[in-house]
């Protein structure tokens, strides 16, 4: 893995940025993504293809990126299964108990001043900031 680069970043931020207002203004839908999950599992959710095909999309970019520069990927196994699984359910669990995601509240929700996304997108930040401390000093491998 390579050191931060400010322009992919920029770019990338632009682009997400970019796919969130066409998405609202097009079709009037926040993009955060566990709205977009749940609207695909839950039973009696409208519009499930649209959902389906956007996160098939967001799956197909990383699936070009890996292909064009998988040294953007973390090397297979780094990471250990049971620590990945873990880790889905608790972001699971927060999207539902937070009502939304960092791409709802942080790129969405503080686009239209929300304040309950800027007190969630801290809470994410602080949250992150903190785990990564943890899992430096304490986690041993992880890295």
């Amino acid at each position: 893995m390579q050191g931060f680069t400010p322009l992919p970043a920029l770019l990338g931020g632009m682009l997400i940025g970019l796919s969130a207002s066409v998405l609202l203004l097009w079709n009037g839908r926040i993009a955060g993504i566990s709205g977009m999950v749940a609207g695909i599992v839950l039973p009696g959710s409208s519009e499930r293809s649209e959902r389906l095909l956007f996160l098939l999309g967001m799956l197909g970019g990383g699936g070009v990126l890996l292909a064009l520069r998988p040294e953007s990927f973390p090397p297979a196994g780094s990471i250990p299964i049971s620590f990945a699984v873990a880790a889905g359910l608790l972001v699971g669990f927060g999207t539902r108990l937070g009502n939304g995601c960092t791409s709802g509240h942080g790129v969405c929700g503080l686009s239209r001043l929300s304040a309950r996304s800027l007190v969630a997108t801290l809470t994410f930040m602080a949250t992150g900031i903190l785990t990564v401390f943890l899992a430096r000093t304490f986690g041993g491998g992880l890295r």
